[in-house]
């Protein structure tokens, strides 16, 4: 996972005092230890805990702040916000549930979200992607095709939907490309045994639909190829019985 994390998806902490204060809360949190609505201890004992200063710890809980997992309240001390209000398109924060035992459920709504967003930008990527684009689409079809093992094969996976969220030319898309991370992840986590190379082909061949489509300027053909290759992914954690949408 490391690896595939130091080519696709960069998610590693920080070994600063501030980054260990924030992995060690985020990732107890999102374990639900503490729980949602459940106040943490005090910043003295917190300091204590984490060896640090109330300055870094004061910092360290802004950031968690910011991704909705805590809320500070003057004279009352940090609560732990509702799941439902954390941010769930912060890449740490779904990195962190990857680190327990994530739900069924955390996986359902995952790949919903894929399928709500990926089709229609790859369809925008059909109508919008310059020729450089859609070169680099192809090179990351390439390089999956050429890829040695699952980890490899992920990691160019990722680039290619990458390479697809900046050919449709759309600044929000950037913020969901840790979904499609996570998601593939949960591949190499959930998946099992390694896809044989029948099963890797065809994944490859998936992909090249879309890249083709892109190529072809058919924004429908487009999102239609995407969500065979999201049912796909889905199919490998879930199995073929239980259906997508």
């Amino acid at each position: 996972m490391r690896q595939f994390l130091a080519k696709g998806f960069d998610t590693r902490e920080s070994s600063s005092n501030h980054g260990r204060v924030v992995g060690g809360l985020g990732r107890a949190i999102v374990m639900g230890d503490p729980p949602s609505g459940a106040l943490l201890p005090g910043d003295e004992a917190l300091a204590e805990r984490f060896g640090v200063s109330r300055t870094v710890l004061r910092e360290a809980m802004k950031t968690l702040a910011a991704k909705g997992l805590v809320v500070p309240r003057a004279r009352v001390g940090t609560r732990v916000r509702p799941r439902h209000e954390w941010n769930m398109f912060d890449a740490q924060v779904l990195f962190w549930h990857l680190d327990g035992e994530p739900s069924d459920d955390f996986y359902e709504q995952l790949f919903e979200m894929r399928l709500a967003f990926e089709p229609f930008a790859a369809g925008l990527a059909a109508r919008k992607a310059s020729a450089a684009e859609v070169t680099r689409i192809q090179d990351h079809v390439d390089a999956m095709r050429g890829a040695t093992d699952e980890t490899a094969l992920s990691a160019a996976d990722l680039e290619f939907h990458r390479a697809v969220f900046d050919a449709a030319g759309n600044a929000f898309f950037y913020s969901v490309i840790s979904l499609v991370g996570v998601a593939l992840l949960s591949l190499l986590r959930r998946s099992s045994p390694e896809p044989r190379p029948e099963q890797v082909a065809a994944i490859c061949d998936g992909h090249q639909r879309i890249a083709d489509a892109i190529a072809a300027r058919d924004s429908a053909r487009a999102e239609d190829a995407m969500r065979d290759v999201i049912a796909v992914g889905w199919a490998r954690v879930f199995g073929d019985d239980r259906p997508l949408g």
